[in-house]
């Protein structure tokens, strides 16, 4: 696979751009198969390198996977091969995706045991997975730590998992996932407090009540799960990618662009075009589309009493942590100032040093704040070669240089490529200069 982007920018775009399935959706939807023997048809797939990695995985533990199209997939798990789970093979291959701890809820739902590896994907900081071992704990679930091999096992007692109370530490949108997964099938009623309420968790919540699960408080940070026997087969489609979204309209912003988004699901989005518009960014809900017209500049508001604007992530439906990173680098070209304060990770905003190298004005405050002074488009950022430590500051930085002058090289592009299907003939259409080297 080519391992950088060559992008000439300066390019203003123009048409229109379908965004992919949710990514974070999809890591939870297909791990749910695991749950039934019965057959599981999955629509609106991304094609991405996460994604892929995990059908492949499912695929060696013995679930029957057939790839109707690049975005359809049949999943049967009727044949699971539980020795494969023990093996070298699975703990090497699960250790490279951080969401195959994702399996770990139907697993021990399921055949009372589970494999954990140590958390891999993105360098934005510790990622914890006490809230998903506390979470099973509770259920029933034995923990054991193997300090050797570096993995978390977890086993069911005699009995199966029982539901019981708990609030959650924090409201982890994975945990509350695995957890939730967990005790579809546990005996009893499982109540969880402080529950991530994401849409990506309501979409699970919603495809497993379609199989037959009994899971109350859909939306609200308390779930009622009412523990069943066996779960049967579903049809689920995945809701577009909101973050993908967020980045299409941070990139028509900052390139001057006329661009309007397809079925983006706007009823998910949240104050996600909210945000943008405290920006300055123009845009207009058209059905289930988002139009952003070209714009010569955009400038930030600030709050009421005249400070600068703050915007920070918060749980849902609060602003998402992954738009963060495309916030920050729209706000470079803007008139005016904002305070980018990224409260969940310690590493997301130590990207802005190559903005900086393109001529950005930002001032990074600690490891969770950055200051960005908006050029107001009165100096161009200057392309240059620079690599990308995470999903969302790769795109962040594919935007910058879109908008650059001259000659921009971002390499670890398989960071993007993780996240994003097809980005580059996607924007090619577009009328981008971009091309893999």
């Amino acid at each position: 696979m080519s391992s950088a982007f060559e992008v000439r920018g300066g390019n203003r775009l123009k048409g229109e751009i379908i965004p992919q399935g949710a990514k974070n959706e999809a890591l939870q939807i297909i791990s749910a198969v695991m749950l039934t023997a019965e057959k599981v048809t999955i629509h609106n797939i991304p094609d991405i390198v996460d994604v892929n990695l995990l059908i492949e995985l499912l695929g060696d533990a013995g679930v029957k996977v057939n790839r109707i199209s690049r975005d359809k997939c049949e999943f049967q798990a009727d044949n699971i091969d539980l020795a494969y789970l023990q093996s070298a093979d699975f703990k090497k291959k699960s250790g490279r995706l951080r969401g195959s701890v994702m399996i770990a809820g139907p697993l021990l739902a399921r055949f009372g045991k589970a494999l954990i590896p140590k958390p891999g994907g993105d360098k934005i900081g510790r990622r914890r997975l006490d809230t998903h071992i506390i979470g099973f704990e509770k259920l029933g679930a034995r923990f054991i730590y193997d300090a050797d091999d570096n993995y978390f096992r977890l086993e069911a007692p005699a009995g199966g998992l029982k539901g019981t109370y708990m609030l959650l530490d924090e409201p982890s949108v994975t945990g509350t996932a695995n957890i939730v997964m967990a005790a579809v099938l546990a005996q009893g009623t499982t109540t969880i407090y402080n529950a991530a309420c994401e849409p990506y968790l309501q979409q699970l919540c919603k495809m497993l009540n379609s199989m037959g699960a009994r899971i109350s408080g859909v939306g609200s940070n308390l779930l009622t799960i009412e523990g069943v026997a066996t779960l049967g087969g579903c049809q689920h489609s995945m809701l577009p990618d909101m973050i993908e979204i967020g980045s299409f309209i941070g990139l028509a912003a900052m390139t001057q662009s006329e661009l309007t988004i397809k079925n983006a699901g706007v009823e998910s989005l949240g104050i996600i075009p909210e945000k943008f518009r405290s920006l300055g960014i123009q845009l207009e809900i058209r059905g289930n589309d988002i139009y952003i017209p070209s714009q010569e500049s955009y400038e930030i508001q600030t709050f009421l009493d005249g400070s600068i604007l703050t915007i920070s992530d918060h749980p849902w439906p609060g602003f998402t942590p992954d738009l963060l990173s495309i916030v920050l680098v729209v706000a470079t070209q803007a008139k005016g100032s904002v305070m980018i304060h990224q409260k969940m990770f310690e590493s997301r905003l130590f990207f802005v040093d190559k903005l900086i190298d393109m001529g950005a004005q930002i001032v990074l405050c600690d490891p969770h704040r950055a200051v960005v002074i908006g050029l107001g488009r009165q100096h161009q950022l200057r392309g240059i070669t620079m690599s990308s430590p995470d999903i969302r500051a790769g795109v962040s930085l594919l935007i910058a240089a879109l908008s650059a002058e001259g000659k921009s090289t971002i390499q670890n592009i398989d960071q993007i490529d993780r996240g994003y299907q097809y980005i580059d003939e996607r924007l090619r259409n577009l009328g981008a200069d971009i091309k893999r080297i």
